[in-house]
């Protein structure tokens, strides 16, 4: 398969602190369709530099639909879908241009997550295999607001070594921004279809750092491994808060109801 013949999506809003390098990795597509919705910061004008980037800007209208929107603005068949802050690995495009793709097949690669400038191996983050290669006349993205993914049912799914290297979380900050971020896009999802309460909420926060720190051994990981615990079990707690306050936003008082 020719490179040429895939083009590599990108969502991005403010993402200058990597973009550079996620765009350099990505030189040898033909396309790259950078699909910015509402950057403020130097994104757009670093990526104005690179030939094979093709700018589009669109309001964001949650993951999974905008996955979607920049897919179909894609001019080849074939979607590498690459986030603002994954640079692929030096022997990622040499992968993918010896194989020869099914399109009936979906793609997927190990993604190594980094925070605090180590690798992180617990926490649920490792392995963290994504499909990310696919052929859009076959199928697409989920349409969920956040955790959205590649639909891959009754596709043969094909494992493949090239890693993408992940750099999500930079800082404290950016902890509370995506868990803000977050737990907001999953309320509105699930707001009318979903039952919480302030139990619920305090259960799924609970759990979710009890799985993340001892099940998935996030205490072998010292002070990443517990921030990234925290942050889970928070994240799962505000999720559900959110929705149980979505849930009752027409009652004249919102009380809190086991």
């Amino acid at each position: 398969m020719t490179l040429q013949n895939i083009s590599v999506t990108v969502l991005a809003k403010n993402s200058e602190k990597h973009i550079k390098n996620v765009l350099d990795a990505l030189s040898p597509f033909g396309e790259v369709l950078l699909y910015d919705t509402g950057s403020t910061d130097k994104t757009l004008d670093i990526a104005k530099a690179f030939p094979n980037v093709r700018i589009v800007q669109a309001p964001f209208i949650g993951f999974g639909a905008t996955h979607n929107a920049a897919s179909s603005t894609a001019k080849n068949d074939w979607i590498l879908s690459i986030d603002s802050d994954e640079i692929v690995s030096p022997g990622f495009p040499k992968g993918i241009a010896a194989l020869n793709l099914d399109p009936q097949s979906v793609y997927s690669f190990p993604r190594h997550n980094y925070f605090n400038g180590k690798f992180i191996r617990w926490c649920g983050w490792y392995p963290d295999r994504q499909i990310r290669l696919y052929n859009k006349s076959k199928t697409k993205f989920s349409d969920a607001q956040v955790h959205e993914a590649i639909i891959s049912d009754k596709m043969q799914h094909v494992a493949l070594k090239e890693a993408i290297i992940h750099y999500s979380y930079e800082s404290i900050a950016d902890f509370l921004s995506k868990m803000q971020s977050y737990s907001t896009l999953f309320a509105n999802q699930y707001q009318g279809k979903r039952k919480s309460s302030l139990t619920r909420a305090l259960g799924h926060g609970f759990f979710a750092f009890f799985k993340s720190y001892f099940i998935k051994l996030g205490v072998l990981s010292g002070y990443e491994g517990f921030v990234i615990s925290a942050y889970n079990g928070h994240t799962a707690y505000y999720k559900y808060l959110k929705l149980y306050e979505a849930n009752c936003k027409d009652c004249t008082s919102a009380k809190m109801r086991r």
